[in-house]
């Protein structure tokens, strides 16, 4: 199976352009990279990148989507072709029973809890030292507890408040991730808009990534990626899209990033402090988490509703095809795809 590839441009001052059928993106004079269009399923611009008319208009016309991000990896925009799918599905995405929507929400949040807690009581396994051991399995135990809670919620809001209780207990256990010999690496809490550390720096930008993906996966089902579940409905908010990302933030971004800081393929040389406290990926750090991000999207995992071996990468458009047969009513409830 092949899985089409998405081009992040995050060189600052490059310019992308078409050559007959070939995407050829220049810096200074010097070609970068020259792909093949029909080889990528999207493109992603972070910063100052042009890109030439005749391109937009190509990547619009062959049902491609090109998205604009600030350097810190923030949303700003996202170009497709003509509006597709079927307008009956986005009707019943819209138009969802109440019973079904709290189900909906019920699934979201306990998939992405059990993947928070498999990644906790994976670090316990392969902890190098007592005390991170403890940590971790201390954390897992108590996801554990909290999630038993989920199915007895009868209100979404009160889903929400129990997802981000169970948040804080994962993030509080997540420093135990990284090898304790890395003491470069300071993770007192969650932070966004701005990053105020350069592992909250790594994880936004890794989630503005996925997001990225989700939204086109979202498009490509046929639903609305706007109408949400989980996340409240806000004008230019992507909430499915943040819905359908739940379920993998653990494993394709928080492990990513792990693996970067442990492996010492990221320094904290590679970030910018400014002054006020927000911290910034620079062009080296966003291009290693960027390729180690394409890499992990090759690698192959077994999903059980397929009964198939399939890439990671595309992992979101399964899912949210899945959702758009519960939404049209052709199987009975939304099955998020646990990790184990």
């Amino acid at each position: 199976m092949i899985v089409e590839n998405t081009l992040y441009l995050s060189t600052q001052g490059s310019y992308a352009h078409l050559d007959h059928d070939t995407v050829i993106v220049e810096a200074e004079g010097q070609v970068l990279i020259r792909v093949p269009l029909h080889h990528l399923g999207a493109m992603v611009v972070y910063g100052n990148v042009l890109v030439s008319p005749y391109l937009i208009h190509r990547v619009a016309q062959d049902g491609k989507s090109l998205s604009w991000m600030t350097l810190s990896g923030s949303f700003r925009g996202q170009l497709r072709g003509p509006t597709s799918g079927n307008v009956l599905l986005r009707v019943a995405q819209q138009t969802v029973a109440s019973d079904m929507r709290l189900n909906l929400v019920r699934t979201l949040v306990a998939g992405k809890v059990h993947n928070q807690r498999q990644v906790l009581l994976r670090g316990a396994r392969e902890a190098g030292d007592d005390i991170a051991r403890k940590i971790l399995t201390r954390g897992a135990r108590a996801i554990h507890i909290l999630s038993r809670n989920i199915p007895r919620f009868n209100t979404i809001n009160a889903l929400r408040g129990m997802e981000g209780i169970i948040g804080r207990q994962y993030f509080k256990a997540f420093p135990a991730l990284i090898r304790g010999e890395n003491t470069q690496w300071k993770f007192p809490r969650r932070s966004r808009r701005p990053p105020k550390d350069p592992v909250n720096a790594m994880l936004s930008f890794g989630y503005a990534l996925l997001q990225s993906e989700c939204r086109s996966a979202c498009e490509v089902a046929g639903l609305d990626p706007q109408v949400g579940f989980l996340h409240a409905l806000r004008p230019g908010r992507p909430a499915l899209a943040l819905d359908l990302m739940e379920e993998f933030r653990a494993h394709l971004v928080d492990r990513l990033a792990l693996s970067l800081m442990n492996r010492r393929q990221i320094s904290h040389e590679d970030f910018i402090f400014r002054p006020g406290g927000a911290v910034e990926m620079q062009d080296k750090a966003r291009r290693t988490l960027i390729t180690a991000y394409q890499q992990r999207k090759q690698e192959e995992i077994y999903h059980p509703v397929l009964q198939q071996t399939v890439p990671l990468g595309v992992l979101p458009l399964y899912q949210a095809k899945i959702l758009a047969r519960v939404l049209r009513g052709d199987m009975s409830m939304y099955q998020p795809f646990l990790f184990r």
